[in-house]
C-alpha cells in the first residue's frame, strides 16, 4: 500500500514538471494598414534669445521643430491632463489646468521648415510603417505559430 501511494505521489509531482522538451515556432504579426501622422510646430522669431536676427531665427527653427515633435507625441501617446478647481461658498476661487506629454518618437521626418511672418514653422511626418519596421528590428514581437513536443 505504501509503495502504491509513493508511486502515485511521484507521478502527480512529475506531472507538474516539464517531462517533454518542446520546440515553439513563431509567426510575426503585421497590421493591415499603416497611418501617416503629420504635425506642425510654430515658434516666434522675435521672442527668441539671441544677439542678432540670425541667432533668433535658428533658435525659432529649433523651437518649432521641438513643438512639432511634441504634437506628434500627443497624437501617438495622448496627453495627461491634470485639473483642479477650488470652490468656496459656491464660488469658484481657483481653477488650474495642466497638460503633460511623454513618449519617444522614432522615425519622424522633417518635411519642411520655413518662416511665416515673425514665426518659424516646421512640418513633420511620421509614417507608422517605418515605425513598425524599426520596432520589428528592435523588439521582434511574435505569436505562437506551432508547438511540437517530443
Amino acid at each position: 500500500m505504501r509503495i502504491v501511494l509513493l508511486t502515485l505521489a511521484f507521478f502527480s509531482l512529475a506531472g507538474c514538471s516539464s517531462i517533454f522538451d518542446k520546440h515553439v515556432e513563431y509567426s510575426y504579426i503585421e497590421p493591415d494598414s499603416y497611418p501617416v501622422l503629420k504635425a506642425v510646430g510654430y515658434a516666434p522669431i522675435s521672442a527668441q534669445p539671441g544677439e542678432n536676427e540670425s541667432q533668433r531665427s535658428l533658435m525659432a527653427l529649433k523651437a518649432s521643430k521641438l513643438e512639432a515633435y511634441r504634437e506628434l507625441a500627443e497624437q501617438v501617446y495622448g496627453q495627461k491632463i491634470t485639473a483642479g478647481t477650488t470652490v468656496q461658498g459656491s464660488i469658484a476661487q481657483n481653477d488650474q489646468l495642466q497638460s503633460q506629454v511623454q513618449g519617444i518618437i522614432k522615425g519622424a521626418q522633417v518635411v519642411k521648415s520655413y518662416p511665416v511672418g515673425d514665426s518659424y514653422a516646421t512640418e513633420l511626418r511620421l509614417d507608422m510603417k517605418r515605425v513598425h519596421d524599426l520596432y520589428i528590428g528592435e523588439i521582434k514581437p511574435r505569436e505562437v505559430k506551432k508547438v511540437t513536443y517530443y
